[in-house]
């Protein structure tokens, strides 16, 4: 059964474990897509310690760039796809593109794919409205690119959760 759950919160807010443990709780096979890449020796520690949380019979794919085409051909009736995180994954096309025209085209790939899902797919991401604005513009792009893209995965979610201090909030739920 398609269902499309976004977890979205600040940093350390609970949003990650949270995922996880709903995917946990599938009883399905989980794919977990992480957009993260290796940069240096605290990222490296970070992932690793996340590698270290998560079940090994789950199926990991490391993809800083192209997730839509991971999703498409990783969704199933019968598997979770767990992707963490949107912020990364923005982060990474900002750096693969100078231009925002391209990295929003690739948002649109992404949510195209979503038409076409048949299991369950947990995308989490970074909540980027609340904060200052920042101070410099690359700072500033980012934030407007992630808030546009968590919007536009939000509208497309069945269940939209707000992680604040280890808490969920749901802000959507679909009938049914």
């Amino acid at each position: 059964m398609r269902k499309i759950v976004f977890v979205v919160g600040g940093a350390r807010s609970g949003k990650s474990t949270y995922a996880v443990d709903l995917a946990r709780e599938s009883g399905q096979k989980v794919v977990f897509l992480a957009t993260c890449t290796f940069c240096d020796e605290e990222m490296d520690a970070r992932i690793k310690r996340h590698q270290e949380s998560r079940p090994a019979s789950w199926d990991v794919v490391n993809e800083g760039t192209n997730i839509a085409a991971v999703l498409a051909k990783s969704q199933h009736p019968d598997t979770t796809v767990l992707i963490d995180c949107l912020g990364m994954w923005v982060f990474n096309l900002m750096e693969e593109y100078a231009q925002d025209t391209p990295v929003e085209a690739e948002f649109q790939k992404f949510i195209q794919t979503f038409k076409d899902v048949q299991g369950q797919v947990i995308i989490v991401s970074n909540e980027v409205g609340s904060g200052l604005v920042p101070e410099h513009a690359s700072g500033r792009r980012f934030r407007d690119l992630l808030g546009r893209l968590n919007q536009m995965v939000a509208k497309a979610a069945d269940t939209v959760v707000l992680m604040q201090v280890g808490i969920p909030t749901i802000l959507k739920q679909a009938k049914g």
